[in-house]
């Protein structure tokens, strides 16, 4: 058998993995319990921040994120939060509950290799950036809650990571552009599976749905899609994408304010290019 009919034989095999795993037959990841405690706390509203304290110090490295995420200087705090309860009060809890999601989806998938862990560092490592850019452009451009932004940038690549799970035993070269095609394939069906089986908001599965789709929703005002979409898109180009529509070409760029539509000499946002020092500070928080 020749190198490229190997290559076929396994995509077919890998495509049907994924395809038992849209179809209900294999496993999805399922959020952590102590995340759905936290998260069912938050969304009754009736806890006080000493017993949502409490609930959330059973882990103890989520507790480590949030202190750390409220100690951040783009907090703009005189000093930083000392314990969880005053990083609860500083975040406010529609962020807590984003913050408590990304550090869920981080420990949701199980490496097998190190060439999962390979892939799974390059998926997050750009879904990081991409949470960064939303976190900074919501902020700048004051259209919708930063916690929205960074919620919907994090569960955007469900659907990637879940392709990930059906990679079970070694991950070489060739299983890495299998996993590429596939995602092109499935992630975005796979991730509004994930999505509403954790019971999140279908405003934000919508968003999610739509996301890298550059023309959708040219007719609606500026919103939560065009902020991931603006997003993705420098996050894709400072990774080397090079099938990228230019800039001024997508839906999103042209609902800007025209204070804030200026481009670089390198046909990115100039509000995203001079700020590069806050966006890295985000990205720092978030790891």
């Amino acid at each position: 058998m020749t190198g490229s009919a190997v290559v076929s034989s396994d995509y077919a095999i890998y495509r049907q993995l994924v395809s038992q795993l849209l179809a209900g037959e294999e496993q999805l990841p399922s959020l952590p319990s102590i995340t759905l405690e936290i998260r069912r706390a938050l969304s009754q509203g009736q806890a006080s921040l000493a017993e949502l304290a409490r609930l959330i110090s059973r882990d103890p490295a989520l507790t480590a994120l949030l202190i750390k995420y409220a100690s951040n200087p783009l907090q703009r705090l005189r000093r930083p939060a000392r314990n969880l309860v005053e990083a609860l009060n500083t975040l406010g809890l529609p962020q807590v509950d984003s913050i408590t999601m990304l550090h869920s989806v981080r420990s949701l998938f199980t490496l097998h290799s190190a060439g999962h862990k390979k892939v799974f560092l390059q998926v997050w490592e750009r879904l990081l950036l991409q949470t960064s850019l939303c976190c900074f452009l919501a902020r700048r451009l004051v259209v919708l809650p930063v916690e929205q932004a960074m919620l919907v940038s994090l569960l955007s690549e469900i659907g990637s990571l879940a392709v990930l799970s059906a990679f079970r035993q070694s991950m070489g070269e060739a299983e890495q552009g299998i996993y590429q095609r596939l995602c092109d394939e499935y992630r975005g069906g796979l991730g509004v599976i994930m999505l509403r089986k954790w019971g999140v908001a279908d405003e934000y599965v919508e968003v999610i749905r739509h996301a890298g789709d550059w023309q959708h929703g040219d007719a609606l005002p500026l919103g939560l899609l065009d902020v991931l979409n603006l997003a993705r898109w420098h996050t894709l180009r400072a990774q080397g994408e090079a099938a990228l529509p230019a800039l001024q070409s997508l839906a999103a760029y042209a609902k800007l304010p025209a204070a804030l539509d200026f481009m670089d000499e390198r046909g990115q946002l100039n509000l995203v290019s001079a700020h590069a020092e806050e966006i890295q500070a985000i990205l720092d928080s978030l790891r």
